[in-house]
């Protein structure tokens, strides 16, 4: 098979086209050709006035073609299987356990249950049908249900989210295709296999999630919804058994896929296990009139359906020496409440699919480190730093959830705004303007307001006056890191810390892979689950 690079085409091209321009590259004809597809696709929008698509496609041939050493753009690759083996040889007393069914806990039990270990799945939430009635109902009432929200329930964070499924890991394993087939195969769109910046969007991502419950189930595993991992019984340096709320479960093999929000759990690992404060960081959610997005980004092919809506990624470095960046956008969505906790605050942010709602939101967020908020000496000292200024958004906001709103010429002045402009926000269960410097750190928000004034000769009017802030962002990543040896194992042996939570990793498609690389590893120390007899 032959990968060619860099063909470039007009946005309206025919799909015949892309076999002609193989049949160029490759100096053959078209009818030597057996087959095309597609392995990634982009938008090359340097020019407005000609925006393209850059493909590279993989081409099989019904004869052998001969590639010149000065075509760097061709060249020959061989199809990559995701596979494998079992190589382990110690035998498993007991089930593995994996707590989580964020994408890291469900990829870590999709292989495990593939090779015959029979993984059993615990989740302190609830399953995806029943989460998206709670989510809905603290949107609509500001009534919070602390076990099931968006933090919290089948799926992870990431289920009411944009769906984004790009990363910037390395991945020469190619676990990343073997995420991407499984989505496709649950019911995600199959563009998501080779576009540049894939997203499901949370309503697909719904779907597909349960469908991945589903393929687990039906090759052994078993999932325990709305039962909490409480403590971990150690002996000889190694788990042999643990406790939930409502059981005692033996096993020798625990996987902890925690999300970044479980700070009952790290306090329950933080006697048991070596835990360390980690980076992370906070800001606040800004909102754009997507078509005014389209517009900076297309020029007059705004609009146009097979560009799609636009998105954006910036960065600063401040005044102040922090870099200040935007996080999560999304196109099309909305702005949510967030909260795992009572008297809190926190904000994400959410795009269905078609990404067709009026505004373009994304977090503009300040990285944070360990010396900030005494880190260096309590590992668990950057969530209590997180839920301060959650609460203070709390207060901002008035209570019942509402968040402090503020407009961008408002915040750069520390006033309280006192009218809306052309924006709104869509942030539920409501908004209250508030001074958001009372909200987040002042060198947080020096950064913020620096930033987005630097993003404004970047994109055209992205520091308009009106362009509405809401707040707080704190749960971009975890503030913890479960440490974890060369075998992916913590001090405790036959525990393996795993994904966002445990501090591995940093969306959907980083900690699907984290969720792999740790079944991987079980599969090279242990043989398939037997009962016996």
């Amino acid at each position: 098979m032959y990968r060619i690079q860099q063909v470039k085409l007009p946005i309206d091209h025919k799909e015949d086209d892309l076999w002609i321009k193989a049949a160029e590259a490759l100096r053959i004809k078209k009818e030597d050709i057996k087959d095309v597809s597609i392995f990634r696709k982009s938008i090359d929008a340097r020019k407005k006035d000609e925006i393209l698509f850059i493909y590279a496609l993989d081409v099989e041939t019904y004869k052998n073609v001969k590639i010149s050493k000065r075509n760097t753009n061709v060249s020959l690759v061989e199809p990559f299987i995701y596979d494998v083996e079992v190589t382990g040889e110690k035998e498993l007393n007991n089930r593995p356990v994996v707590v989580g069914s964020g994408p890291a806990g469900l990829f870590c039990a999709l292989l495990l249950a593939e090779k015959g270990y029979r993984p059993i799945i615990l989740e302190r939430g609830r399953m995806v049908e029943d989460r998206v009635k709670d989510v809905e109902k603290f949107w609509k009432d500001g009534i919070l249900n602390v076990r099931s929200n968006i933090q919290f329930g089948e799926g992870g964070a990431g289920t009411f989210s944009d769906g984004k499924l790009n990363t910037l890991i390395k991945d020469r394993s190619k676990r990343g295709k073997k995420v991407l087939e499984e989505m496709i195969e649950a019911g995600a769109p199959a563009e998501i296999a080779y576009v540049n910046k894939p997203h499901i969007g949370t309503d697909l991502l719904r779907n597909v999630i349960v469908n991945i419950r589903k393929k687990i189930i039906s090759l052994g595993g078993t999932f325990r919804f709305e039962e909490c991992l409480t403590d971990i019984m150690i002996k000889d340096d190694a788990v042999y058994r643990i406790i939930t709320e409502n059981d005692i479960i033996e096993t020798d093999v625990l996987v902890l896929a925690i999300g970044h929000s479980a700070r009952d759990t790290f306090e329950m690992l933080n006697s048991k296990l070596k835990l360390e404060a980690k980076p992370f960081a906070i800001g606040l959610r800004i909102e754009h009139p997507q078509k005014m997005i389209n517009e900076a980004q297309y020029g007059e092919m705004a609009g146009n359906p097979l560009l799609g809506p636009a998105d954006y990624k910036f960065v600063h470095k401040s005044k102040n020496g922090r870099s200040v960046y935007t996080f999560c956008m999304c196109p099309g969505g909305v702005v949510t409440a967030s909260s795992s906790e009572e008297g809190g605050v926190i904000t994400n942010g959410m795009s269905f699919y078609d990404r067709d709602l009026e505004n373009a939101n994304s977090a503009i967020v300040v990285q944070i480190s360990p010396e900030d908020f005494g880190g260096l000496e309590a590992p668990l000292a950057g969530v209590e730093f997180q839920r301060y200024w959650e609460r203070k958004a709390y207060e901002a906001g008035g209570g019942n959830y509402r968040a402090p709103v503020q407009l961008f010429k408002d915040f750069k002045e520390k006033k309280i705004s006192a009218s809306f402009g052309e924006i709104y926000p869509t942030y539920r269960p409501g908004c209250t303007f508030a001074n958001l410097w009372d909200c987040l750190p002042d060198y947080v928000c020096e950064s913020i307001a620096e930033g987005i004034t630097a993003f404004g000769k970047l994109l055209a009017n992205f520091d308009r006056p009106d362009a509405i802030l809401t707040g707080v962002e704190t749960r971009t990543s975890s503030p913890v890191r479960i440490t974890r040896n060369s075998e992916m194992q913590a001090s405790i042996k036959g525990i393996y810390p795993c994904g966002e939570g445990s501090g591995y990793a940093g969306g959907i498609m980083s900690a699907a892979i984290d969720g792999l690389k740790v079944a991987e590893q079980i599969l090279k120390i242990y043989k398939p689950f037997k009962e016996q007899e």
